[in-house]
């Protein structure tokens, strides 16, 4: 998996002509389109995690429906000078791969400190038990570790994107 697209978003735009990442995805949004013939000609790239491991269990939460959330650090955002992700927009996840394995729409996006994640926010991301507690171990670590290959501090008050979504579309 490219490093540089892990956890952020790509807008690719068909009626600008821009070259698709791959087979799959070209394919899993035709089919999609098909079904839905109103939908506009962009969409978005989504992976997760920055391991194999991790890149596929999230997405195998997605498909499962457990996982409806995705959390990233702001400072992501910032440093690649990235947009965040529109509401209401479509993203194409991927696998480990680069393989399109599904479709899904954001439903809201926002920006909060790290300790004011909720239960709720937290038992949508569907990993480890789907508690509060257990999501703060897990992503503290996770992004105490980002921020450390950054030679960025991380604190309970960093701010994170919380986006929530639902998926439309398997392949």
């Amino acid at each position: 998996m490219n490093k540089q697209n892990v956890g952020l978003f790509r807008i690719w735009n068909r009626s600008k002509g821009e070259e698709m990442i791959n087979e799959s995805v070209e394919k899993l949004w035709e089919n999609f389109k098909l079904q839905n013939p109103t939908l506009p000609d962009c969409y978005e790239l989504m992976t997760f995690g920055d391991t194999q491991d991790r890149a596929d269990q999230s997405a195998a939460l997605v498909l499962e429906g457990l996982k409806t959330v995705k959390t990233t650090l702001l400072l992501e955002y910032q440093r690649k000078e990235k947009y965040l992700p529109q509401e209401g927009s479509y993203s194409i996840i991927l696998d480990v791969n680069n393989q399109a394995i599904g479709i899904v729409q954001l439903l809201k996006v926002f920006i909060v400190p790290f300790d004011e994640v909720t239960d709720e926010l937290a038992y949508q991301e569907g990993e480890g038990d789907r508690t509060l507690s257990g999501w703060r171990e897990i992503y503290q670590t996770y992004f105490q570790e980002q921020c450390k290959k950054q030679h960025w501090n991380f604190s309970v008050k960093t701010e994170v994107v919380c986006i929530q979504f639902e998926l439309v579309y398997a392949a």
